[in-house]
């Protein structure tokens, strides 16, 4: 902006107005936005006015030599400076990265291949831009009572939603082990986010508001021995069930209430519903971020045409076909973030 305006002025009636000064700065200015291309384009386009200026009024002398001499310096220590920031800013980013990648390790583990009588997949998708974490969850482990897993999604966004998934995860790794009502590790991560939410560090700090509005929809399913599924499910959208090709919802007889919202449950302990699960069953669990990715034209994602046609791909490749599916139908941006989890019951014998 700076340098054609300097030019407009040598051209007018007030070239009696000195430019140079502003000239010379124009490159530091430059340096605070711009790389060093940009520092170098703008330092070339001032030394241009700065020539067209002495040839036009025919004002070579001491001034003018003193002029790019100094544009050449300034420009520069811009682009040393320029690289200087740039370089910092790099590493900055990669060891934030590094901690986030920490972090999501901590949190958010890929489950194994292979867990008892089930093969497993996993896959998660943060909707904001270099995020590693957000507020959807997913858990599968191998007990004594049978292959357990979660999956759920943390009302909002940002650290507090890393917070209660966190706490969501942790209740649900350790109960998972010891009890052998499902519906009570269910209790166990509810009672997780009562207790988070009344800490000091609620969301908003002291708000009540905010930690009145603490809550999770969760799926919890447990793969036994028996050739069934047990599903609880508050408030999260239904699993999908793959048999022979076609998609069936396991939709439970009584809704129940997120996560966290224990006030509105009628039924106590929460029932517990089994559904038939044989060799070659397949059960995916995902977040309302995978059905309520919407198109361009606002179509909402097809998930359960989307599995039938990926069916006879293994557990991994069928997620990577529904990514990829997601991404062609929002146009590569994600709305929201999106977990699924998906267990294959194999014959194992018995």
């Amino acid at each position: 902006m700076i340098v054609p305006l300097a030019l407009v002025i040598e051209l007018s009636p007030a070239h009696t107005v000195v430019t140079g000064t502003f000239l010379t700065a124009t490159p530091a200015l430059a340096s605070l936005t711009w790389g060093p291309k940009g520092i170098l384009s703008v330092a070339a386009g001032a030394c241009v006015v700065t020539l067209i200026t002495a040839g036009l009024h025919h004002s070579w002398g001491g001034q003018v030599y003193t002029n790019l001499a100094s544009l050449l310096i300034v420009s520069g220590a811009s682009v040393a400076v320029s690289n200087a920031m740039r370089t910092r800013r790099r590493i900055e980013l990669a060891q934030v990265r590094r901690i986030a990648e920490a972090a999501q390790r901590v949190l958010l583990r890929g489950v194994p291949d292979r867990l008892g009588p089930v093969r497993m997949a996993s896959m998660y998708l943060a909707a904001e831009t270099g995020a590693q974490i957000g507020g959807d969850l997913y858990e599968a482990t191998q007990t004594r009572f049978g292959v357990r897993m979660i999956v759920g999604d943390v009302r909002g966004k940002g650290l507090p939603a890393v917070r209660l998934v966190a706490a969501v995860l942790g209740a649900f790794r350790e109960a998972a082990h010891y009890e052998a009502d499902l519906a009570e590790v269910v209790n166990h991560c509810a009672a997780a986010i009562e207790r988070e939410s009344a800490g000091p560090t609620a969301v908003g700090q002291d708000d009540a508001k905010y930690r009145a509005e603490d809550f999770v929809t969760a799926v919890v399913a447990e793969v036994t021995d028996s050739f069934e599924v047990q599903v609880v499910n508050r408030g999260h959208p239904p699993p999908l069930v793959v048999r022979d090709g076609k998609v069936e919802a396991l939709k439970t007889s009584t809704e129940l209430p997120p996560l966290g919202m224990e006030e509105f449950i009628t039924d106590s302990p929460p029932p517990v519903e089994s559904f038939p699960f044989v060799p070659g069953d397949r059960l995916l669990l995902y977040t309302d971020g995978v059905i309520e990715a919407r198109s361009p034209d606002n179509v909402f994602f097809a998930l359960p045409e989307a599995v039938e046609a990926a069916h006879p791909c293994g557990p991994s490749d069928l997620l990577d076909r529904i990514h990829q599916g997601l991404l062609e139908h929002t146009g590569g941006n994600l709305a929201d973030d999106t977990a699924m989890l998906l267990a294959e019951r194999i014959d194992d014998g018995r």
